[in-house]
C-alpha cells in the first residue's frame, strides 16, 4: 500500500484544462503517513475571475494580484513534489490542468496516483455522500477552509488515511498507485501579430483589462480578440 506521497489540489477559474487557468496549488507531503511540510501559493494567470469562482473559494482578483505567474508556480511545486505519487479527491482533474501547462511549458509529467473519490465509491455505502466535505464529516476531519486548496489537499491526504486505516487490508489493490492518464498537445503561444493586435484593440476601445498578454497560448488570443470583435468592434480608422 502506498504510504508515502503528496496530496495535491488546485483551485481554477473554472473545469476546462483546455480554456481556464489554475488560481491556487495546495500540497502536503506525507511520509509513512506523517503530513512533513506543504506548499501552498496563489498564481496570478492574468485573467479576470469569474464570480462563481470568487463566490465558491472566496479569491478575488486582489487576493492572486502580484502573486507568482504560472510557471513560478508550477516550478515551485514540481521542486516540492519531484517524483512523489500524487494523492488527490477526484484527482484527475488537478492532474489534467498541471500536466497541461507543464506540457506549454515544454516539460513532461507523467505520474502515478491515488483518487480517494474513486476509492470511496467503492468502500462506503452508496447513501453516503462522496463530496469532499461529506467525507471529512463522515471520517470526523476538521476543515477549515473548503474550496482552498491546500485545506482540501490535507483532507484528501487525511481521508485517504482514513480509507486505508479501514479499508487496507481488505482491499489492498485499492490503496497501490496506478498511472495517472490524461493526453494534452503542446499550445504555441500566442504570436506577435496576435499580442499587437490586442494591444491595439484593448486601447482603442478603452477597455479595462489586466489580462497578461505574454501568458496566453495561441488559442486563448484567438478566442480572446473573437471576444473583443463580437462586442465592441473592429478598429475603424
Amino acid at each position: 500500500m502506498q504510504n508515502s506521497y503528496v496530496a495535491l489540489d488546485l483551485e481554477t477559474t473554472g473545469l476546462r484544462p483546455k480554456y481556464d487557468r489554475i488560481l491556487e496549488i495546495g500540497a502536503v507531503r506525507v511520509v509513512d503517513g506523517v503530513e512533513t511540510e506543504t506548499y501552498e501559493t496563489f498564481v496570478d494567470s492574468g485573467i479576470p475571475i469569474p464570480d462563481p469562482i470568487t463566490e465558491l473559494t472566496g479569491i478575488t482578483r486582489e487576493m492572486v494580484a502580484g502573486s507568482p505567474g504560472i510557471r513560478e508556480a508550477v516550478d515551485g511545486f514540481l521542486a516540492f513534489a519531484q517524483d512523489s505519487v500524487l494523492v488527490g479527491h477526484n484527482l484527475l482533474f488537478d492532474y489534467s490542468f498541471m500536466k497541461r501547462n507543464i506540457i506549454n511549458m515544454g516539460g513532461d509529467f507523467e505520474r502515478k496516483g491515488l483518487d480517494t473519490l474513486a476509492i470511496a465509491r467503492v468502500c462506503l455505502p452508496k447513501e453516503q455522500g462522496r463530496a469532499l466535505d461529506k467525507l471529512a464529516v463522515y471520517f470526523g476531519i476538521e476543515q477549515k477552509r473548503h474550496h482552498r486548496a491546500l485545506d482540501d489537499a490535507v483532507t484528501a491526504a487525511r481521508i485517504y488515511e482514513k480509507l486505508k486505516e479501514r479499508y487496507g487490508e481488505e482491499k489492498p489493490a485499492l490503496f497501490e498507485a496506478v498511472p495517472l492518464l490524461f493526453k494534452v498537445k503542446k499550445e504555441g503561444p500566442l504570436t506577435n501579430s496576435q499580442k499587437v493586435y490586442l494591444r491595439d484593440l484593448i486601447k482603442y476601445h478603452r477597455i479595462d483589462s489586466d489580462v497578461k498578454l505574454e501568458e496566453l497560448t495561441r488559442s486563448e488570443a484567438s478566442r480572446m480578440i473573437d471576444a473583443i470583435l463580437l462586442r465592441y468592434g473592429r478598429i475603424t480608422r
